[in-house]
């Protein structure tokens, strides 16, 4: 399943990051490492972009990203 996919309040475990270069280490750098508990806090208009609570704040991503994000439930 993929970050994107995830339902408001759905908390999920990173398990893969499928992207590469800058993209990749921007989403590691932000704390979305694999091991980590995530959860879908809300979508803004049309879907973008999406809040998530990581490590105890909350982190705004476009949904292109999360959907370079494996997670397991």
């Amino acid at each position: 399943m993929r970050l994107s996919d995830l339902k408001i309040d759905q908390q999920a475990t990173v398990a893969w990051i499928h992207a590469e270069g800058d993209v990749g280490d921007q989403l590691l750098e932000m704390g979305l490492t694999p091991g980590v508990a995530v959860s879908l806090i809300r979508r803004g208009p049309f879907g973008n972009p999406l809040e998530l609570s990581v490590r105890g704040y909350r982190l705004s991503i476009h949904k292109k990203q999360a959907a370079a994000i494996e997670v397991s439930l």
